[in-house]
């Protein structure tokens, strides 16, 4: 399978740690909500994530980044916060310079993705998340055994992430990736010594455990998809129902398959590629449609919003201007959009998939 190139850059955090992306394949953006133990130059020709990257590069912009404290990502870093991570991923965003574009959001990255898109509903057309839970381990289950339980889980990684004995990551690689050949289970093992140090590793557990997400579900209003391993022996399979069930119209896929990250040679594969694909390219018009590409960044947040109802008051509340700011801004999208009024400017923003708020 021939890798897609990729383009790997850096950009600097608001606490001045740089975090590496790499973009790869040409289309729609597609944003890759960073997971731990990952790194860009091996993910990409490695036998668990080369088919992941391949197959969403071949139809969308890919851009995916590694974590603070991981892969090619500063590792001596002052904060590895669920805070920090959200605003990693904006300042990526930022960088990006995309109005909108949809959000992949995988395991722990899932979380990330949620309050993302529960915090800028205007960036976000479309949420995928595999294997994802919106309550850490502590927070679906708070008893002393598994509390217990998930201390003994943070020493193991304290002790043997770092070693040439793969003995000890081998019992994460088993809960990741059961069903992998030794060819895969070598390498995610070697993954998790490369990506980050013991004493990273263990700081990331700790904070996974706190995750709580819950209340950010019902605030989702772009189209989303959740898909979930139902032997998923990492993240249970409930976690994935509970998300479908809370985020309005989510669409819910079981993936018959026992691995947390699917791999390229069982069934459950090709399925999940087809209904991800099929589902990001529902409402792709909004992009093709060359009067709104000319739109600015702004100037999209606000028609999102003219096509969601609210009036200049609630938009200027919204996005923090004046509405003075708010009325000049629409003088130029109707010029842009050739309508005269509001009126107008709605029916040509929703025909071109803006305001599609989910209820």
């Amino acid at each position: 399978m021939p890798m897609p190139h990729q383009q790997i850059r850096f950009v600097q955090a608001h606490d001045g740690v740089r975090l590496a992306y790499a973009k790869s394949g040409r289309g729609p953006l597609l944003v890759k909500a960073a997971t731990w133990m990952s790194h860009l130059e091996h993910d990409r020709d490695s036998p668990v994530w080369r088919h992941l990257v391949h197959g969403l590069s071949e139809q969308h912009t890919f851009v995916r980044y590694d974590e603070r404290g991981c892969g090619l990502s500063d590792w001596l870093v002052p904060e590895l916060s669920f805070a920090s991570w959200l605003r990693d991923l904006e300042t990526l965003t930022q960088t990006l310079q995309a109005p909108r574009f949809a959000l992949l959001g995988i395991s722990q990255g899932a979380s990330i993705a949620i309050a993302y898109a529960a915090k800028h509903p205007e960036r976000v057309s479309h949420l995928v998340l595999h294997g994802g839970y919106a309550r850490g381990r502590l927070k679906r289950n708070a008893s002393a055994a598994a509390l217990d339980e998930a201390e003994t889980m943070v020493r193991l990684a304290e002790l043997g992430w770092g070693r040439a004995d793969e003995s000890f990551r081998q019992f994460f690689t088993s809960q990741f990736i059961p069903g992998g050949t030794r060819e895969q289970q070598a390498w995610f093992n070697e993954l998790e010594r490369i990506s980050c140090s013991p004493a990273n590793a263990a700081r990331f557990m700790r904070e996974f455990n706190r995750i709580d997400v819950v209340e950010l579900l019902p605030q989702v209003r772009c189209p989303t998809l959740v898909l979930h391993s139902c032997h998923d022996r990492r993240v249970p399979y409930e976690e994935g129902r509970l998300i479908a069930g809370a985020i309005p119209n989510a669409e819910f896929v079981s993936i018959a398959s026992a691995n947390h990250l699917l791999l390229a040679d069982e069934p459950g594969w090709p399925l999940w590629l087809a209904r991800v694909r099929g589902f990001l390219a529902e409402g792709a018009g909004r992009e093709a449609n060359p009067t709104f590409a000319s739109l600015t960044l702004r100037q999209r947040d606000l028609v999102e919003l003219i096509a969601q109802g609210h009036d200049n008051r609630q938009i200027a509340a919204r996005l923090s201007l004046s509405e003075k700011t708010v009325r000049n801004h629409i003088t130029a999208i109707f010029a842009k959009l050739e309508v005269e009024n509001r009126g107008q400017a709605i029916v040509r923003a929703r025909e071109s998939g803006f305001g599609a708020v989910r209820h």
